[in-house]
């Protein structure tokens, strides 16, 4: 099926169309801006759908929002009818389309263009009001906070805040995609109107620190919960205005003879990833925990494992290596080491469940014997 996308180069239509090139069977045909209108019919006669994603929200000349948002609408109407189909319609309005300020009322000229298209010719219309919406590649400075924060954010750069009590409701743009890909599909319908769910309301000023905490948690290495919900979409966003030149960053490593040690990532609630080293011969351990616990996984090397009981006596052994993927578990109660007893370096993955505390370590020396 060909679609066509009005206002393919914005933030919304660059993102559907990233979605849709990974189809094969979705051809994409684009109108822009930098189109002249005498292409729109031509382009609406080979579509199969239209995304109607073309808008002015801050133009220069106020009168820009009646050709840019309701006059252009009319125009694609137009096109449609002539073809002689009923080319469904998708249409990114605005929440501002319930305001009476000049870029609601241009939106809602443009949802009544539509809505009278699929009365009179019954084309199939869906009218999204979205609020803010945020994700990877929207335009800092321009109308999205989200995106001017993590712009200057990740480049070290002030921030203005004019109330940070005043609230935002936001829908991420992964969500906008896929409601849009469902409306196509005919999965999802409105009447006519659809809404993006979920959505999120958070104020200025808690966004703006949730995005700084983001930032500094390259030099705490830790990691905010950004595996669901708004903070997964916003370390996403986040993450997507980093210059290349920061898409890295270095992280504190100790070494002694025995080899180096090198945290990589904290968590609040779930503790802590780490990897060492140990040269041939080296033990590493000999001690226990009451509560603290670990799992060890060797990447690289051979290793031995022992462990004893703090009060019984009772004795362990485990080898394991690199060549076989294996977790090895400190369990409390029972003091341990492991022993690199390779001809090469070992190289240990380490979590614990717990972020070490120098005040509390719950980590107490006791060397393993081999009898008691």
């Amino acid at each position: 099926m060909k679609v066509l996308i009005t206002g393919a180069n914005g933030f919304i239509g660059r993102n559907l169309i990233a979605h849709l090139d990974e189809r094969r069977d979705i051809e994409v045909l684009c109108f822009t801006r930098n189109d002249s209108l005498d292409a729109l019919a031509g382009l609406v006669n080979q579509a199969g759908f239209v995304f109607h994603l073309a808008g002015v929200n801050r133009p220069q000349d106020p009168l820009e929002f009646q050709s840019g948002n309701t006059d252009l609408t009319y125009k694609l109407c137009e096109a449609i009818e002539s073809s002689g189909r009923k080319i469904p319609v998708l249409y990114t309005s605005s929440s501002q389309a319930e305001l009476d300020n000049l870029y609601g009322v241009s939106k809602r000229g443009a949802e009544g263009a539509l809505l009278d298209l699929a009365k009179r010719h019954g084309s199939v219309v869906h009218l999204f009001r979205l609020p803010n919406v945020f994700g990877k590649w929207a335009r800092p400075n321009y109308n999205s906070a989200v995106a001017t924060f993590c712009h200057n954010i990740a480049r070290d750069l002030p921030i203005q805040i004019n109330d940070r009590q005043a609230l935002v409701n936001l829908v991420y743009i992964d969500d906008v995609i896929t409601h849009f890909i469902s409306v196509m599909e005919g999965r999802l319908a409105g009447n006519p109107f659809v809404s993006v769910n979920p959505q999120y309301t958070i104020t200025v000023g808690e966004l703006a620190e949730q995005l700084q905490v983001f930032r500094d948690s390259r030099a705490t290495l830790t990691t905010e919960a950004v595996g669901t919900g708004l903070k997964r979409a916003l370390y996403a966003t986040y993450l997507s205005y980093l210059p290349p030149e920061r898409f890295s960053y270095e992280v504190p490593k100790y070494g002694d003879p025995r080899g180096v040690f090198v945290e990589m990532l904290k968590t609040r609630d779930s503790g802590q990833f780490s990897f060492f080293t140990a040269h041939p011969g080296i033990t590493r351990g000999g001690h226990y925990h009451h509560s603290k616990t670990e799992k060890f996984l060797v990447i690289k090397g051979q290793a031995c494992f022992r462990f004893r009981h703090i009060t019984t006596g009772e004795f362990h052994e485990h080898s394991t290596s690199g060549e076989q993927p294996e977790i090895v578990e400190t369990v409390p109660g029972w003091t341990h080491d492991i022993t690199n007893v390779g001809d090469e370096e070992m190289i240990v993955m380490l979590w614990a469940n717990e972020i070490f505390d120098r005040e509390h370590p719950d980590t107490y020396a006791r060397p393993i014997c081999t009898e008691v």
